[in-house]
C-alpha cells in the first residue's frame, strides 16, 4: 500500500521542512508527499523543496489563497491513493509511521480513519503534556487494550466530550475522505466536524496505539486561543448545536446529550477564563462565560440532504 501524505502549507519554510524530512525518514519506502501551498509569500518554498531532488516529493502552489479548510480540501481532491494523510507543516513523522499505518490498514482495511498512537512535542521537538492532552488519553478515549474499532453512538458520543483524536495523525481511506466533504464555515472546528459527519455516515475509526506520530503543541497556543476566544467558542457553540440536533434525527440520544453538554470544550473556557480577565478583555471574557454557562439553544433538526451524512 503507498500512503498518501498531505502537507498543508502556509507559515515558516524552516519548520516545513523539518516535517519533509520526517517524511523521507521512514523505515518505509510506501509513500508519496505532496505539499500543497496555500500562496505563502515566500515564493522560494517551491524551489528549496525541488532542491532536495526527490521524485517522491510533489510542490504543489494554489492559483489563490484558500484559507484552512479550502486548502484541506484542496489535498483531499488531489489524493488518488488508498490511504491518505493531512500533516501539520510543523508535525513530524516518527520514522515507522508509514509502515505503522500499513500494518493497520492491512489488519482493518474497513476503516474509514486510522488513529496512531501520539506523543506530543514542543516547539523544541521536546517531549511535552499539557492538560488538554491528558485529558485526551485518559479521560475521554474510549478504554481498551490494544487496537480498537469503533463506530457509531459510542463513537460519536466519546468524540463529542472531547476530541481525542489528533487530526494531523489521521490515515483516512480515500473514499471517504472525498465522499464527505468538509463543512464551510467552521474553520476553528472543522477536524470535529469531519470527523463526525463520517462517523454519521456509518464510518469506522480504527485506533491503533504503536506510537509513530509527534504532534506539535505550541506553548503560545493557551494566548492565542484567549486572543481568539469569542470567535473560538462561538464557533463551537454553533457546530455543538449543530451536531446535537443531528443526533436527535438519528435518534442517538447518548450523543445528543454530550454534544449539548460539551463538558471539555466548557472547561477549556474556564481555564482561559483568569488571563483574560486579567487582560481586562471584557468581550473575550464575555465569550468565555456564555460558553461556559450558557444552554445551548435547541435546533430543529436539519432536513437538508447537504447538512446530513448520508
Amino acid at each position: 500500500m503507498v500512503l498518501d501524505i498531505f502537507v498543508p502549507f502556509y507559515g515558516d519554510p524552516e519548520v516545513l521542512l523539518l516535517a519533509v524530512e520526517s517524511v523521507r525518514r521512514q523505515d518505509s519506502g510506501d509513500w508519496r508527499l505532496t505539499v500543497v501551498d496555500d500562496c505563502y509569500p515566500d515564493t522560494t518554498v517551491g524551489e528549496r523543496v525541488a532542491a532536495l531532488g526527490d521524485d517522491r516529493v510533489r510542490y504543489v502552489r494554489n492559483e489563490t489563497n484558500l484559507g484552512i479548510t479550502g486548502n484541506f480540501a484542496r489535498c483531499a481532491e488531489l489524493a488518488t491513493a488508498d490511504r491518505v494523510v493531512i500533516m501539520g507543516y510543523d508535525d513530524v513523522l516518527l520514522p515507522n509511521y508509514v509502515s505503522t499505518i500499513a500494518a493497520a490498514h492491512e489488519a482493518y482495511p474497513q476503516a474509514d480513519i486510522i488513529q496512531p498512537g501520539v506523543r506530543v512535542i514542543d516547539e523544541t521537538g521536546a517531549d511535552s503534556s499539557t492538560l488538554a492532552d491528558w485529558v485526551k488519553q485518559h479521560v475521554v478515549r474510549p478504554r481498551g487494550d490494544g487496537r480498537m474499532l469503533l463506530s457509531g453512538e459510542r463513537l460519536a458520543a466519546s468524540l463529542l466530550h472531547g476530541d481525542w483524536l489528533y487530526w494531523p495523525s489521521l490515515a483516512f481511506r480515500r473514499e471517504t475522505l472525498q465522499a464527505v466533504p468538509f463543512r464551510a464555515g467552521l474553520a476553528v472546528i472543522q477536524d470535529l466536524a469531519l470527523e463526525i459527519d463520517i462517523v454519521l455516515a456509518g464510518g469506522t475509526l480504527l485506533y491503533e496505539p504503536t506510537v509513530c506520530f509527534a504532534y506539535r503543541r505550541h506553548t503560545s497556543s493557551a494566548s492565542s486561543a484567549k486572543l481568539l476566544g469569542a470567535a473560538k467558542f462561538t464557533g463551537e457553540r454553533e457546530y455543538f448545536t449543530l451536531a446535537a440536533a443531528l443526533f436527535r434525527r438519528r435518534g442517538w440520544r447518548r450523543a445528543e446529550r454530550a454534544a449539548r453538554l460539551h463538558l471539555t470544550s466548557r472547561a477549556h473556557a474556564l481555564t482561559l477564563l483568569p488571563s483574560a480577565l486579567v487582560a481586562r478583555e471584557t468581550a473575550t471574557t464575555k465569550a468565555l462565560l456564555s460558553h461556559a454557562f450558557r444552554p445551548l439553544q435547541r435546533r430543529v433538526a436539519p432536513t437538508n440532504p447537504s447538512e446530513v451524512a448520508s
